[in-house]
């Protein structure tokens, strides 16, 4: 059964909308974070497992007092090393190499030393 997928929906200084989909939520810190992609990746089609290394977005979560509504904001700077070496890891546990469609994706170079993804479709930052 396919997991349903959240998406979000921006809004740039230019007033342009963008979707980022909702690769994973985790925890630091005792906040509440989110790992977001562009979803236009370059594949024929964006399934589950393909994440290329484009717009790949980390942002906090903050819930309203009355708990109805998520707002979606940036880190704290300070945070940012700690929070792209979780992600990191995250991704990691993730690999998605057996099963990626990105036709730019070399899986000759997956699974490298310790069962790494090695070929470079899924380094996000």
């Amino acid at each position: 059964m396919d997991e349903e997928r959240d998406y979000v929906v921006f809004t740039d200084d230019e007033g342009n909308e963008f979707e980022l989909d909702v690769i994973t939520y985790f925890d630091f810190k005792d906040n509440e974070y989110a790992i977001l992609a562009d979803c236009n990746c370059g594949c024929e089609e964006c399934d589950d497992e393909c994440d290329e290394d484009e717009g790949l977005y980390i942002m906090k979560i903050v819930t309203s007092e009355d708990g109805q509504t998520e707002e979606f904001v940036p880190p704290a700077e300070e945070d940012m090393d700690e929070l792209i070496a979780l992600a990191e890891e995250i991704l990691s546990e993730d690999c998605c190499c057996d099963e990626c469609d990105c036709e730019d994706c070399d899986h000759d170079d997956c699974n490298g030393e310790d069962g790494e993804c090695t070929c470079g479709c899924h380094d996000k930052k």
